[in-house]
């Protein structure tokens, strides 16, 4: 056991650091995709697997994933007595986990808390708070292990603290596979919409473009590189699942490195359902390789079409037009490959913009959409351009979920934007064909689950609607 000040560690010889990983369960305000898709906590696994050889013996790490616990963070902490606890989360889980760091550091005073993840990375302050020790904002698995090495040799948090976060952020990726049987009594209800069970990896870090809304490519201060494709090879054959989602920002982008991928996966005869990140004009441009990436197991695309209008791509710096768009949505469909579509709202949008969209979404044959209202994360490009504009306080961050309007819209209330939203969404997704084809293509039970979480995710947005004043 520890026995501590809030400035020094001592760990009796002999004696083992008990470690909770923890992934908070979002906010209940937060309009969650959680209802329609929970996965893997895939950064959390990397951190057990990556603990170094010389001092895994004296540590015990276990992966806490709150979104299915069914016991309250209190009941565990105070049955397990973790000596070190680290969070995970975004944007939206920044008040849950200060709040979760707090009430740790009140039933065990001398527990020792971090805190990593993405919005970590980009925007760290946001974290501050005295009941969080270590705030890791670059190489979160160096700066860990980091940690996990002052706490045994009895540095003072001072030092530690001295010691992370220092040099670049790392622009190689040597590190061991993620553990995935650390969340074994989990795996089961990992899923993503109709992909189930399903599990994730990772093929690369950070974006090759520039687009003005996006926070992906703040987390590697712009840079973009890759794994060594026999590698990516190497863990997908570990992996047990059948469905796996690469979680690249985007996976679709060297056509050399594709079809290497695609040799390999042959060549070991590796037989999995993948769904990607892709962006609609390299698949308008690369028909051919898409095409191959079918038949070796691709099976949907998240794809940012993001608007119907040419002035809004401009604006958004995406480098594509409404006509890529819709070669792109021609080709998924010619290929038979699911199409999972994402757009930004922006504040200009009047009911006949609304009208449009749907029109265009229909006439395309659009089944899956993600309709989300312009949101300025902060750590983007946009968020100084927008802040004066914001409706919502900024430490307020259960409603930066990219699906609270966090701007005021220019021409409609917030609630008549927010029934407008969810018009569409039905008006789209809910006909009967689209309805017909997805019993017939994935089953009922599977259609019943999604249309649960769907539902969950509409009474959100319901809320919103009624209770809206502005």
């Amino acid at each position: 056991m520890f026995y501590a000040s809030n400035r020094s560690i001592h760990i009796k010889k002999g004696e083992i650091m008990k470690i909770l990983l923890v992934r908070p369960k979002p906010h209940k305000d937060t309009i969650g995709l959680q209802h329609v898709m929970i996965c893997e906590p895939l950064e959390l696994e990397y951190l057990i697997s990556n603990i170094p050889d010389d001092i895994k013996s004296e540590t015990q790490a276990e992966i806490l994933d709150m979104i299915l616990e069914k016991d309250s963070f209190e009941d565990i902490v105070t049955k397990k007595k973790p000596e070190f606890i680290v969070f995970t989360g975004y944007i939206t889980h920044v008040g849950i986990i200060k709040k979760m760091a707090e009430a740790a550091k009140n039933m065990l005073p001398s527990v020792k808390t971090g805190v990593g993840g993405v919005h970590a990375e980009v925007v760290p302050e946001d974290f501050s708070s005295e009941y969080i020790d270590f705030i890791y904002n670059r190489n979160g698995i160096d700066n860990f292990n980091l940690t996990l090495r002052g706490l045994i040799n009895k540095k003072s948090l001072e030092e530690i603290n001295k010691e992370i976060n220092t040099g670049d952020k790392r622009s190689t990726f040597d590190y061991k596979y993620p553990d995935r049987k650390a969340v074994k009594k989990y795996r089961k209800k990992y899923y993503y919409m109709f992909h189930n069970p399903c599990a994730l990896i990772k093929t690369s870090f950070g974006c090759p473009y520039n687009c003005s809304f996006c926070f992906c490519k703040e987390i590697t201060g712009g840079r973009y590189y890759t794994r060594e494709i026999k590698d990516i090879i190497k863990e997908l054959a570990s992996i047990e699942e059948e469905e796996v989602y690469i979680v690249d920002d985007d996976f679709l982008y060297d056509r050399n490195r594709l079809k290497n991928f695609i040799a390999e996966l042959k060549a070991n005869k590796i037989n999995k359902k993948f769904l990607v990140y892709g962006r609609a004009d390299f698949i308008a441009q690369n028909k051919d390789i898409i095409k191959e990436l079918k038949t070796v197991g691709l099976q949907a695309v998240i794809v940012g079409i993001e608007s119907v209008r040419s002035g809004d791509l401009e604006d958004y710096k995406k480098g594509t037009t409404v006509e890529i768009n819709e070669k792109c949505i021609q080709i998924l469909q010619e290929l038979d490959i699911e199409l999972y579509a994402t757009l930004i709202i922006p504040l200009n949008f009047k009911k006949e913009d609304f009208n449009q969209l749907v029109s265009w979404l229909k006439k395309v044959n659009v089944k899956f959409v993600n309709l989300q209202p312009l949101t300025p994360l902060p750590g983007t490009d946009i968020f100084d351009d927008y802040k004066r504009l914001l409706l919502e306080d900024r430490q307020t961050f259960q409603v930066w979920d990219m699906a609270h309007v966090i701007l005021k819209p220019e021409h409609m209330s917030i609630r008549a934007f927010y029934a407008e939203i969810l018009k569409a969404y039905y008006k789209v997704v809910m006909r009967p064909k689209h309805l017909i084809y997805l019993i017939k293509k994935y089953g009922l039970k599977a259609n019943l689950k999604m249309l649960a979480g769907s539902s969950l995710i509409s009474f959100q947005y319901l809320q919103k609607i009624v209770r809206s004043n502005r």
